[in-house]
């Protein structure tokens, strides 16, 4: 069927609550381990996410890709090309459902922006996703956004791979150490998205101070995404010099490296060694004021 002719509502199908509904048709968990998450869309009001089709009993509506099977979109293609796919949007209330649909992140265009679902009804709808003409090769992300009258919202991610040479590149900058943590700010210079391995290393006067093994943090950076962090240091010296080296890698990626220095003091010991320099610069001129003044006394015949 053309494109064309399939943008008003591509098929509205009632669903029949009996047992032998198909797996398509039943409420679906969430993909992930940890459930669903809250995130902000473009226009920064909060919606559930997941990585696959999201649900609510009590609300009674959901979407998923069409066809059911897919926790969320895949597309690949050329920069400049134009992918199809459709949405599916599940209504199992007994009243009809009316929803909006957008999409963030990457460029996509429902068939229709509004939909009016009736009760116990999927209705599918198509949708493209144009890749930028200047887009990079590898992996970018974005989310088809559905909110019914209420300003609830379902999310459903969509992945697109951009041909060309996969490119994985990662730095590591803006190092500093504020109180008892390490801030710094990851960013994916790349084309590919990485999931960065990092170490923590720290030099004192007197040696070692902190020395973390690499370990890999729990985040995916898609390509020209900057990513602010911090490390936890709740052991640090109270009084030391220290030079802090962080090093992130990940796989294919060449290791990035950056640092900063930081001096650490204890206020109740500088605060003890100013009242002993103060004490030894004050004592001499107070030794001195008393010698005078008894040299005045014993001059006018008053005793010392």
């Amino acid at each position: 069927m053309p494109y064309a002719a399939a943008c008003a509502l591509l098929l509205t199908l009632p669903l029949l609550p009996t047992a032998a509904a198909s797996a398509t048709d039943r409420p679906t968990a969430p993909a992930t381990d940890d459930g669903p998450t809250t995130s902000a869309t473009d226009d920064g009001s909060a919606v559930s996410t997941n990585h696959g089709p999201t649900t609510s009993a009590s609300e009674g509506w959901s979407v998923a890709p069409s066809g059911g099977g897919r926790p969320s979109f895949y597309a690949e293609g050329a920069p400049g090309a134009v992918l199809e796919d459709t949405l599916a949007v599940t209504n199992r209330a007994a009243h009809p459902l009316s929803v909006r649909l957008h999409g963030t992140h990457l460029p996509v265009t429902p068939a229709r922006t509004t939909l009016r679902v009736p009760a116990r009804t999927r209705a599918e709808v198509p949708f493209t996703v144009t890749v930028p003409p200047d887009a990079s090769p590898g992996d970018h992300s974005g989310t088809l956004v559905v909110r019914d009258s209420d300003g609830r919202g379902r999310t459903v991610r969509l992945l697109l791979r951009v041909g060309g040479p996969q490119l994985p590149a990662l730095t590591v900058e803006h190092v500093a150490v504020r109180a008892d943590r390490i801030t710094y700010e990851l960013v994916n210079r790349g084309t590919t998205v990485v999931v960065p391995r990092l170490a923590v290393h720290a030099d004192g006067v007197l040696g070692t101070v902190l020395d973390r093994a690499p370990r890999t943090l729990p985040v995916r950076l898609p390509p020209g995404r900057r990513l602010r962090l911090d490390e936890p240091w709740t052991d640090r010296p109270a009084l030391d010099a220290v030079t802090v080296r962080l090093t992130v890698t990940a796989p294919g990626a060449a290791r990035a490296t950056a640092g900063t220095s930081a001096r650490f003091v204890r206020w109740d010991a500088a605060a003890g060694t100013a009242a002993g320099v103060l004490l030894a610069a004050t004592a001499p001129a107070a030794l001195v004021r008393r010698r005078r003044t008894s040299a005045a006394r014993r001059a006018e015949g008053e005793p010392a």
